[in-house]
């Protein structure tokens, strides 16, 4: 049995009988008015942070949501789209489709707004989506892809791109891990599909994005998830697992390389009302403006005494340029 196997029981069983520790979001549940998320909807949030962003779903975008739980996260996006379709939500676990189905039937009870019809279920691999190319406007995924070894993450990954329309988003929430993970723990199947043993560093997730062809990088949180302990795990030391929020957009990549936001800022405080660059970016006096990590390495390497640029936060909510 493969570790992809071991994880559809995992989750078929999460879907017969909800498990509330299967994961542990690390945001607040959305409350919005008139949105009335069900209690079964809740305790099938296997999440471990949030992919939905209203700044994301302006002008009605059609939706891609990959592994749907317990489908709050797709009532979420539902909430903002609210016509026939506007999201379909894919996963290959038919008890977790049926799950959802159920659940969207009390949805309708709690939200007079709602129809089960705005939201098309399919059945269907992330490694081979049931989805046309470039047809989706914001595509997500929580808490799904760290289950995936390299291969597979990668693939999944570029199936995202291809559905994506030019310009379109990926909004994905994952355990990340900066410390390496022991081997024997990455191949605990079990451990993997509880979305703790394949958690990668961030970096390389970042390069595993650019690397299928996301031109911009935005790290909008990063916060502490779980711990690996002895007392519980084989390890001999406490390894810190956390979640991060992203968005990879489908931008042509630059030619000196993609930009990746983590949440630096610049601010300059010289004697002038503004810094020039003369590469395309203006700084004015004492503002503080957002920027990638590129162009924070470029303007610190000028050399110059008034020109500050912070560490990054790991929180970046748009408004940069690079």
């Amino acid at each position: 049995m493969s570790y992809l196997d071991t994880t559809l029981n995992v989750y078929k069983q999460a879907a017969l009988e909800p498990e509330a520790g299967l994961c542990c979001t690390t945001t607040p549940i959305w409350q919005l008015p008139g949105l009335k998320i069900p209690a079964r909807m809740l305790e099938m949030n296997y999440g471990c942070g949030s992919t939905v962003h209203p700044r994301d779903l302006a002008n009605n975008p059609k939706i891609l949501y990959v592994g749907v739980g317990g489908g709050m996260e797709l009532l979420q996006f539902a909430y903002f789209s609210r016509q026939p379709g506007g999201v379909t939500g894919v996963d290959v676990v038919d008890e977790m489709l049926q799950a959802c189905k159920d659940n969207f039937l009390e949805a309708e009870r709690r939200n007079p707004w709602f129809r089960s019809e705005y939201v098309n279920l399919s059945k269907g691999d992330a490694l081979n989506l049931p989805v046309e190319d470039n047809s989706v406007d914001v595509a997500a995924q929580n808490c799904l892809f760290n289950i995936f070894k390299m291969d597979d993450l990668r693939q999944a990954l570029q199936e995202m791109f291809r559905v994506l329309k030019p310009h379109g988003k990926l909004v994905l929430s994952d355990p990340v891990c900066e410390e390496r993970m022991p081997v024997h723990l990455q191949n605990d199947e079990r451990l993997r599909a509880q979305c703790l043993t394949g958690a990668i560093p961030l970096k390389e997730y970042v390069n595993m994005l650019t690397g299928v062809g996301f031109g911009t990088i935005e790290i909008r949180a990063k916060r502490p998830y779980r711990l690996l302990d002895p007392m519980h795990y084989d390890t001999d030391h406490i390894i810190a697992i956390e979640s991060v929020e992203v968005c990879a957009i489908k931008d042509p990549i630059p030619g000196d390389g993609p930009c990746v936001f983590t949440g630096k800022t610049a601010i300059y405080y010289g004697t002038g009302e503004f810094f020039d660059d003369e590469k395309g970016h203006v700084l004015q006096y004492n503002q503080p403006a957002a920027v990638c990590d590129k162009t924070a390495t470029a303007l610190a390497a000028i050399g110059r005494n008034d020109i500050y640029i912070s560490d990054s936060t790991y929180f970046y909510d748009g408004g940069g340029c690079c």
